[in-house]
């Protein structure tokens, strides 16, 4: 059954050709060309992923993006426009997962979207793939859930790939370059604040006091690690 893609852009040239090249990839689309059209979409059709343009009249991107975020953890892609940083890592923060910065290739669009896909869906887990425990924090490589006193910690696609990433390899230091290859999983041309935000994100999700992370740590002068013990190597 093919993936569904909802593609939110009030261009309709732009929509167009979204719509066609996904088509053609072997995706299902759906377009809508406000944002009130996307959120009541969204919620009626259950997308596997949302292209979201942020520059939207009426309801723009960023209030899509939040309101999507209170229930869903569906992947979003969003497109901002040339030069726009801050209006990329504003939608990072709101949760959205990767952008892409028009004026854009077809074919960069659909090999990122594959990519979330990929990444939200998962491998095929083998018998040996248990939950990584650490204390009352708990990553199930099965079931792609993180829980912290039971209770599942809604994640997006790329907090979860990035929380995976460092908790396999615990008190090992990454660059922020490398993040961005290994866990981004291209070759990704974006601002590395792309990861300063994405932690800045999940420490609030997980920690108890994100100003003082006992699990997502910052070596200075190198980047982050994950250290299950906590403590000690500053925030």
């Amino acid at each position: 059954m093919a993936e569904k893609i909802l593609v939110v852009e009030d261009e309709r040239q732009i929509a167009a050709i979204l719509e066609f090249n996904l088509k053609r990839a072997g995706f299902s689309v759906s377009v809508a060309f406000d944002g009130e059209d996307a959120l009541d979409k969204a919620s009626r059709e259950v997308p596997d992923l949302i292209i979201l343009d942020l520059m939207l009249p009426a309801v723009d991107g960023f209030t899509v993006c939040r309101q999507l975020r209170s229930y869903t953890s569906v992947p979003i892609l969003i497109l901002t426009a040339r030069g726009e940083e801050e209006d990329k890592i504003r939608g990072l923060e709101l949760g959205a997962d990767d952008y892409v910065t028009k004026p854009f290739s077809p074919r960069e669009v659909i090999a990122r979207v594959r990519a979330l896909l990929r990444r939200s869906q998962g491998r095929v887990a083998s018998p040996d793939n248990g939950p990584l425990v650490f204390g009352d924090l708990e990553l199930d490589l099965v079931a792609r859930e993180v829980r912290r006193n039971g209770r599942v910690v809604p994640l997006t696609v790329r907090e979860y790939e990035l929380l995976k990433y460092l908790a396999l390899r615990p008190g090992q230091p990454f660059t922020r370059e490398a993040l961005l290859r290994d866990v981004w999983g291209y070759e990704y041309l974006g601002d590395i604040r792309t990861v300063d935000v994405t932690v800045r994100r999940l420490r609030e999700k997980i920690e108890d006091d994100p100003s003082s992370p006992s699990f997502l740590l910052t070596r200075r002068g190198v980047g982050y690690l994950f250290r299950p013990a906590g403590g000690g190597d500053g925030a």
